[in-house]
């Protein structure tokens, strides 16, 4: 599959998975406002309710006291007998500032001269329709009576009932009941709830029993009497502790689908990463297949040559021919066998750590000696090695045979990649930091572009260069370099400028830490 189709299907298979997580952030953002909005409707209904119930037990308790009082007075003055006319002269304000004068009139009979019902054997088609009259008449005048009581408790309630104290006006337990119950009736009564009670001077003077300002920054506010002026009406407050609850409650079905398609949305990319790690793992193989082909038919193709010389019998006739002969392939035999090693070590690598024989080595004698050994390669190349061993403490714990490999590995890089027009010059250091041993190996060569320079350490990889097989190799050198460092407890990092040269830095903890 090509990579433009894949980065398009990968594309449009992310954006489908962000739009579905978006369409269900919507969603759940949907329904919490709503859920907020149907709370703090059902909140208000019920302060609406509560308020009211208030008030009317307020003009209830105006009407008993106020009645009992007027009968009680009546009842004294009905003693007198006939009729008593009560007068009684109420001034009213109004906005404009002009005063008015109602003046209310109250008839009362008394109870021994009500007429009765009284029916004579003589008389009866006579005293029928004048006991019911007079029975409509006491009626009417009872109803006048009530109804002018009823006028009075209302002015009085209009001009003094905002006077009294909050504190005489509502009963705090009975507010507690009508709360409870419109919070029932509006479908959250089964959530707990603290109210306090402010008057018209901003004083607190009620707060419930159990009363906590936990979720009181989402309080709600309803006057106690709507009637009241403004300058002199008291507020209920009440707030819930578990609203946040109540609201989350209403989202928590949707929580597992959205993690589900969290979970989807990673394991999709995961995917699409796997997949252009796997392309790009295939190309470096079939890379790899292509220079194997290329370092073994090099090495076989002398060596069937050789074999073929070897049938000549002129050649069997002159022993240094035969020996030229032979030394060929043996050194063509040597040359498949190190590159057929250096894969199945990679592969080993792959398999499980590689098992170390470790020793205490000094670095500076390892390395002096792996330069004396190269010397003769470098100088076929008109080039020349410079060291500067100066760790002063250069024992080291490690594994002879590989640390060995790891440095000539390093060196045959650099002879591998030197420049045509330039002499080859290597430069190797030593020198402590604390607690580590550190090592660099410099070159005058090509260089690595800096975009290629973080892959060198990956198994397989090696620098394009086109279809030019003018450096030999599988692409395993440095991953081979890096493996054994990494299984010594150590770092390896790389610098380098195109066309300048390049600079392994190699860092292995000392033999006393």
């Amino acid at each position: 599959m090509k990579k433009s189709t894949i980065w398009i299907l990968g594309i449009v298979m992310g954006l489908s998975f962000l739009s579905l997580l978006y369409l269900q952030i919507s969603y759940i953002e949907e329904i919490v406002k709503m859920r907020n909005e149907q709370f703090d409707e059902s909140v208000k209904r019920a302060l609406m309710a509560a308020s009211k119930d208030v008030e009317s037990e307020e003009v209830a308790r105006w009407l008993r006291e106020d009645i009992s009082e007027a009968e009680k007075k009546a009842w004294e003055q009905s003693k007198v007998g006939g009729t008593t006319v009560q007068t009684q002269r109420f001034m009213m304000a109004s906005p404009d500032g002009s005063v008015s004068s109602i003046e209310l009139k109250t008839f009362s009979n008394e109870p021994s001269e009500l007429p009765r019902a009284m029916i004579s054997r003589k008389h009866g088609a006579k005293t029928i329709p004048q006991t019911s009259r007079s029975q409509v008449e006491m009626i009417k005048n009872r109803y006048v009576y009530q109804r002018a009581l009823v006028d009075e408790v209302i002015w009085q309630m209009l001009y003094h009932a905002g006077d009294k104290p909050i504190e005489e006006r509502v009963n705090f337990k009975m507010l507690d009941q009508s709360l409870k119950s419109g919070l029932t009736d509006n479908g959250i009564g089964d959530m707990d709830y603290h109210f306090r009670v402010i008057d018209r001077d901003g004083r607190e003077v009620y707060r419930c029993s159990d009363y906590s300002d936990e979720g009181s920054e989402s309080s709600y506010s309803q006057p106690l009497f709507l009637n009241d002026p403004l300058a002199r009406m008291s507020i209920v407050k009440i707030h819930f502790p578990g609203k946040k609850d109540y609201i989350f409650d209403s989202v928590r079905f949707m929580i597992p689908s959205l993690i589900f398609t969290f979970v989807l949305l990673i394991t999709f990319i995961f995917t699409i990463y796997i997949v252009f790690r796997q392309k790009k793992l295939t190309e470096m193989k079939n890379d790899f297949i292509n220079n194997m082909t290329h370092e073994f038919k090099t090495p076989i193709s002398t060596i069937s040559l050789a074999a073929q010389m070897l049938k000549d019998p002129a050649v069997g006739k002159s022993p240094a021919m035969f020996q030229h002969i032979s030394g060929v392939i043996n050194d063509e035999t040597k040359r498949l066998r190190f590159q057929v090693e250096k894969v199945l070590q990679m592969s080993m690598f792959d398999r499980q750590k590689a098992t170390l024989k470790m020793k205490e080595l000094d670095a500076n004698e390892l390395i002096a000696s792996v330069i004396h050994t190269f010397t003769l390669k470098v100088e076929r190349y008109n080039g020349k090695i410079e060291s500067e061993l100066n760790a002063t403490s250069p024992a080291i714990f490690a594994d002879e045979m590989h640390i060995t490999n790891v440095i000539f590995n390093l060196m045959d890089n650099a002879v591998k990649y030197k420049r045509p027009d330039t002499d080859l010059l290597l430069m190797v250091k030593t020198w402590n930091e604390p607690g580590k041993l550190m090592i660099s190996i410099q070159d005058n060569g090509i260089g690595i572009k800096k975009e290629n320079l973080k892959k060198i350490f990956d198994k397989f990889y090696r620098v394009h260069t086109g279809n030019l097989h003018d450096v030999k190799g599988f692409g395993l050198g440095l991953a081979y370099v890096k493996k054994i460092i990494v299984d010594h407890k150590g770092t390896i990092r790389a610098e380098s400028e195109l066309n300048v040269g390049t600079k392994f830095i190699i860092a292995l903890p000392l033999l006393k830490n």
